[in-house]
């Protein structure tokens, strides 16, 4: 028999072990993640639904999306538990005391403000980027 017919074969068979081993781990991974939602893990199914974990039932996860939402789920369609956002600590430095009125370098010049009428019966035909010549009318 030749050697090199073995090694192929040989070489075939660690390869294939070698890829359904990384399937494996993440099969692992994501059956110890899905046994272990707990109440108020925010979570993600995979339809893309977000929602917080409010009831764990053997196979049945139940979801609150928005308050007073919920919707129940099969365990195996929880994809992943989703971080919740990080929220900016704002300084001290950054608010306004008075918070109504702005500063005097945040208001707008008069050829920033833009006066609108009441009734637009006072607004002209034409238009700015019309050529005066240009009568559409014609």
């Amino acid at each position: 028999m030749d050697y090199s017919f073995i090694l192929i074969l040989g070489l075939a068979f660690v390869a294939l072990w070698l890829m359904t081993g990384r399937s494996r781990k993440q099969q692992r991974e994501s059956a110890d993640f899905r046994a272990n939602l707990a109440e108020g893990d925010e979570v993600m199914t995979a339809s893309g639904l977000f929602g917080t974990v409010v009831d764990v039932e053997d196979d049945v996860i139940t979801l609150e999306s928005t308050p007073g939402s919920r919707t129940r789920w099969l365990r195996a369609a929880i994809a992943k538990k989703v971080d919740p956002p990080l929220v900016d600590e704002v300084e001290d430095d950054e608010l306004d005391d008075e918070g109504d009125e702005p500063d005097e370098d945040e208001v707008p010049s008069d050829d920033e403000v833009i006066e609108v009428p009441d009734d637009l019966s006072s607004l002209t035909d034409g238009r700015d980027d019309q050529d005066p010549d240009d009568d559409p009318k014609k």
